[in-house]
């Protein structure tokens, strides 16, 4: 934490950005947090931009699945109807998302992340493509439904293999 009390957090732009205002002088998006491999440990984050000449670089620059580093001030809810969000002063992008150039491929698969992990599922078969959100690939699952015995299983194997 800073010396003003800024925090500084990682994650992933869950989706679009939007303006904050009808001139695009402030900028609002949603920050999803995965400290640890549990999805239910994740947290999604209502960030708000003040600055203008950051706010055009969110709205402009930013896709989905981005990994991003934010410092801000967190503002707690004062009464039950106020929201939770993140004040934000600097962005950082950690890495870009991948980016599909196949508008076909588009339409009919999905990327999902499973804590440290990134699955493809593709409309046309039930496999289920699995890599660590650094790209290296980690296998194919036979099934969606089949993805935490899968990862289960691959975690086994790197733990008892001391990787």
């Amino acid at each position: 934490m800073a010396a003003d009390g800024a925090i500084a957090l990682d994650g992933f732009l869950e989706e679009e950005t939007v303006p904050g205002d009808l001139h695009g002088s402030t900028a609002r998006f949603r920050l999803t947090l995965s400290p640890t491999d549990e999805r239910t440990d994740e947290t999604i984050l209502p960030c708000t931009v003040a600055d203008p000449a950051l706010a055009h670089a969110v709205i402009h620059d930013l896709v989905p699945g981005d990994k991003l580093r934010v410092t801000g001030h967190l503002r707690l809810p004062r009464t039950p109807d106020d929201p939770l969000w993140l004040a934000v002063t600097a962005l950082t992008v950690l890495e870009t998302a991948p980016l599909l150039t196949d508008p076909a491929t588009l339409t009919t698969a999905v990327i999902d992340r499973y804590g440290p992990y990134v699955c493809w599922f593709d409309a046309d078969t039930t496999d289920v493509d699995v890599f660590t959100e650094t790209g290296q690939w980690v296998g194919t699952a036979p099934a969606p439904d089949e993805i935490s015995a899968f990862l289960d299983a691959f975690e086994q194997r790197q733990a008892a293999s001391g990787d």
